[in-house]
C-alpha cells in the first residue's frame, strides 16, 4: 500500500494513477488520517523519482517501499500558499549541505523516519532528504487538530542540520514551480481521490441510515426532502469521482494538463466532499453526533481537504488562470 506507483525494481506495484486513486479513496473511506500518511509518502517517493537521480532512486525508494515513513515539508509560519516565501535554506559545506529553517503542519512528520525538505539553494529551489532523527531536527506534534486527527501533522525545526550532498535531490537550484509541483500534483491527486473516499463512506452510511430508520410511519428515504439529500450526496460522490478519473487519466498519459487536472479534481472533490459530508450529518442527525462516528468524523476530516495541498482559493485563482490560456478549442474558434 505504500508507494504504490513505485515501479516493483523499487519495491513498489507499479499500480497506473487509476488503480492507485481507487486504491487510495478506498482506505479514505475508511480512515483519512491513514490516507494522509499514504498521500505523504507517495509525495515523498514521486519527488525522489521525479528530482532525483538513479543513485537516489536506488537509496531511498527501496526504503519508502519496504516501510520506512516519510514526511514531505514545503509550508512555514510565513510561507503557506505563497511558498515564494519560504525561508528554508539549503547550504553547500564541502561534501555536506546544511539545512536551516522550520516547518509546520507537515502531515506524518511525527511518525516519519525522513524529512523531505523543500528549500532555498544555489539561487532557486530543491528539496533535500534528511533523517528525522539527524542531530538539529526537533519535531513537535500539533495538539488537538480539528480533523485527521492520527495524521501525525507536527512543526519542524531544522538548526543548521547536516547531511551529505548527495541527498539533495537534483543537485542544482531549480525554478520554484519546477522544484515543487512533481510533490504537489501527486499530493492534490491524491487528497482528490481521499475525498472520493469520504463522499462514499458518508453516501453509505446516509443510505443504509435512511433506509432503516421510520418517521411518521415509512422510513426516511420516502420522505422527498431525505431523498433529495441522498440524491445529491450520489450526484457529488459521481461529480467527484469523474474528475479523478479524468485526471488520473492525464497521469497516465503524461498530458500537458496533468498538473491543471490535478487541481480540478482536487477543487472538485475537496468542495463536494465537505458539502457531502455536512448532508450526511443533516440526514443521520444525532446518529452522527457522537465524536467516533464515520460520518462526524468524515465531515471534520472533508474540511481540512478544502484546506490542504493549496486551499480552494489557491486552485480557484490556478484554474481561473488556465482559463486565460489558449487552447486547442479556442484556437480552432479563431481559426474558423
Amino acid at each position: 500500500m505504500l508507494c504504490a506507483q513505485v515501479g516493483p525494481e523499487h519495491g513498489g506495484t507499479g499500480l497506473d494513477s487509476r488503480a492507485n486513486g481507487e486504491l487510495t479513496a478506498r482506505v479514505g473511506a475508511r480512515c483519512s488520517s491513514l490516507r494522509s500518511v499514504m498521500t505523504s509518502q507517495g509525495m515523498a517517493a514521486w519527488t525522489v523519482r521525479r528530482l532525483g537521480g538513479p543513485e537516489q532512486w536506488d537509496t531511498f525508494l527501496p526504503r519508502l517501499t519496504s516501510g520506512d515513513l516519510a514526511a514531505v515539508g514545503f509550508s512555514e509560519p510565513g510561507a503557506g500558499s505563497d511558498l515564494s516565501a519560504m525561508e528554508t535554506e539549503i547550504a553547500d559545506d564541502g561534501a555536506q549541505v546544511v539545512v536551516t529553517g522550520r516547518k509546520v503542519w507537515i502531515t506524518a512528520a511525527h511518525y516519519a523516519d525522513l524529512l523531505v525538505v523543500f528549500g532555498t539553494y544555489r539561487g532557486g529551489a530543491t528539496a533535500v532528504v534528511v533523517p528525522a532523527g539527524a542531530p538539529g531536527v526537533r519535531i513537535t506534534r500539533v495538539p488537538n487538530p480539528l480533523g485527521c486527527r492520527a495524521a501525525g501533522h507536527a512543526d519542524i525545526t531544522l538548526d543548521a542540520v547536516r547531511v551529505p550532498a548527495d541527498h539533495v535531490l537534483g543537485g542544482t537550484g531549480l525554478p520554484l514551480p519546477l522544484a515543487t509541483t512533481a510533490a504537489l500534483t501527486y499530493g492534490r491527486m491524491s487528497v482528490a481521490w481521499g475525498c472520493v473516499g469520504i463522499l462514499r463512506a458518508c453516501l453509505d452510511a446516509a443510505a443504509a441510515h435512511t433506509t432503516t430508520r421510520e418517521q411518521s410511519g415509512r422510513v426516511l428515504a420516502e420522505h422527498q426532502l431525505v431523498a433529495r439529500h441522498l440524491a445529491e450526496l450520489y450526484v457529488a460522490e459521481r461529480h467527484a469521482t469523474r474528475a479523478c478519473e479524468h485526471a488520473s487519466a492525464s497521469w497516465d498519459t503524461g498530458s500537458p494538463d496533468m498538473a491543471v487536472d490535478a487541481v480540478h479534481a482536487k477543487y472538485v472533490a475537496s468542495r463536494e466532499a465537505a458539502e457531502g459530508a455536512a448532508r450526511a450529518v443533516q440526514l443521520l442527525a444525532s446518529a452522527a453526533a457522537s465524536d467516533g462516528h464515520v460520518v462526524a468524523r468524515a465531515y471534520r476530516d472533508a474540511k481540512l481537504m478544502e484546506v490542504i495541498e493549496g486551499t480552494s482559493e489557491i486552485c480557484q485563482l490556478i484554474l481561473a488562470q488556465h482559463t486565460r490560456k489558449p487552447t486547442q478549442h479556442t484556437r480552432r474558434k479563431v481559426q474558423a
